[in-house]
């Protein structure tokens, strides 16, 4: 399994997810965590997608909202010829809900372990493969919810790792004062987690786990 967790945007090796890739740089990039937010949506859609093409990646958008409700297999034959998924930041709660309506969630699962494509995002892309989403509610609305999803709120993650990720750590993000409440609980609730900050990225590759 490969993957590459940034705190925010690339973070400060970009190198190292070009490494990690390899030859097949064809990607797709997910930003159904900020359906909430069509402007930012825009904005990231346009900076993401220009920071990748200038690491030479080829960049087209995956929109999980046109897979809601549908056969598994029309999402599996369309990351199949991927070597990167690559997922932006915005609200857990609900890029959780897309992964689980489309199908993503045990697609995913079934790619990595065969080791055919990297995941690799920051943010809300970082905290929805963790064991719980219990925490994240102190840094996100899981009651923001866009037009087409579920209401109910899925508090499982994809548990891709087995400890929960505080990212934005003392970082000059607007929500970094809340990721020290949110330290508060994974320790209160003694739970294990790793801190991230903006600029540094979590990279595992098989048995490897650094973060650099």
């Amino acid at each position: 399994m490969r993957l590459y967790l940034s705190s925010f945007k690339l973070g400060d090796k970009p190198e190292e997810l070009i490494s990690l890739v390899g030859s097949n740089k064809n990607t797709v990039l997910i930003l159904n965590a900020l359906d909430h937010n069509q402007k930012a949506r825009e904005e990231f859609l346009l900076s993401q997608t220009q920071s990748l093409i200038e690491l030479g990646f080829v960049v087209e958008e995956l929109d999980l909202r046109k897979f809601f409700d549908k056969k598994e297999e029309e999402l599996i034959k369309t990351l199949s010829s991927k070597g990167l998924i690559w997922i932006n930041g915005g609200n857990t709660f609900n890029l959780r809900r897309a992964m689980k309506q489309s199908g993503f969630d045990s697609v995913i699962r079934e790619m990595l372990k065969k080791d055919s494509l990297v995941y690799g995002g920051f943010s809300a892309a970082v905290c929805v493969i963790t064991p719980t989403l219990h925490g994240l509610e102190i840094t996100d609305d899981p009651n923001k919810i866009p037009d087409g999803y579920d209401s109910e709120i899925i508090w499982e993650g994809l548990n891709l790792i087995d400890y929960s990720v505080a990212v934005h750590y003392k970082s000059e993000h607007s929500e970094s004062y809340l990721t020290d409440k949110e330290i508060e609980f994974y320790e209160q609730n003694k739970m294990p987690y790793k801190k991230l900050c903006d600029g540094e990225v979590l990279i595992q590759n098989g048995d490897s786990v650094k973060i650099i």
